[in-house]
């Protein structure tokens, strides 16, 4: 059961990098953290962000949430440049078998390979997985 929802995920995951104004990677981190974490969740959220950020090399960042505009859904979050507000990643929160899976998704001329190495180094991260 577990490998047809990380499949599904994974599925999901893909359809939301089609093509579009920007062309898009992601990621799925798979954490450790339950629903009961949520200042732990925010926390590794704010690591990402600064992983993200780094590896986009886009200068400084801020995170928008879901909850402080409509056009978002709770615990949808973006990360969005100081210098312009000039999109750099965007993710979904999902608490899926009692722990939470985000997925990230940023433009694709990122090293993706490096970018999920340093993500899955972060507090709380059981494992990456990338989508191309």
């Amino acid at each position: 059961m577990k490998e047809t929802l990380e499949s599904d995920l994974y599925r999901r995951t893909k359809a939301l990098l089609e093509p579009g104004d920007i062309e898009l990677s992601g990621c799925i981190v798979h954490t450790e953290l339950t629903g009961q974490e949520d200042l732990e969740m925010h926390e590794l959220t704010v690591d990402a962000n600064e992983v993200i950020a780094d590896h986009a090399g886009k200068g400084e960042t801020y995170i928008e949430a879901g909850n402080d505009d409509t056009d978002f859904s709770s615990n949808q979050f973006q990360g969005r440049t100081l210098e312009d507000e000039a999109f750099v990643w965007e993710c979904q929160q999902l608490l899926r078998d009692g722990t939470f899976d985000v997925v990230f998704y940023y433009e694709a001329d990122v090293d993706q390979t490096g970018l999920a190495a340093d993500l899955a180094d972060l507090d709380g991260v059981d494992r990456v997985t990338q989508v191309p």
